[in-house]
């Protein structure tokens, strides 16, 4: 959901409008992302997609790749605010030094597993990254 979500439930808008603040896989695969290096959805449940029998997982993630974004990271539960956080600022200061975006990925979450308050895989474990 997007600036104007709420919105969408009230009368002025529908799920219809092209301005709803809901972004749809169509939406999203329709974008022109070609030269885009990463997509990041770092809100909770952003991997998520709907099973479909003999289709497999559909979602915004395939939506992305499709719309030409050679990466996606994204979140496959809920995730707390401060961990989410410094695995991002980790992930970038590392993708800046080493230009190598799977390594720089891996590295802030070995980063944020060697704090103590967020060793469990909870914090850090429930981000993933697809690349095409």
């Amino acid at each position: 959901m997007l600036t104007g979500a709420a919105e969408a439930n009230s009368h002025s808008q529908t799920l219809d409008s092209s301005n709803n603040g809901i972004m749809t896989s169509y939406e999203a695969m329709n974008l022109d992302l070609k030269g885009t290096d990463l997509v990041v959805r770092s809100a909770c449940e952003t991997g998520l997609g709907e099973v479909k029998a003999g289709e497999g997982v559909y979602g915004l993630q395939r939506a992305f790749l499709v719309a030409g974004a050679e990466a996606i990271i994204m979140s496959l539960w809920k995730v707390d605010d401060e961990p989410t956080q410094q695995l991002m600022n980790h992930f970038y200061a590392n993708w800046v030094k080493t230009n190598d975006r799977p390594k720089a990925f891996k590295q802030a979450q070995q980063q944020l597993m060697a704090n103590e308050k967020f060793k469990v895989p909870l914090y850090w474990g429930a981000f993933v990254m697809m690349e095409d």
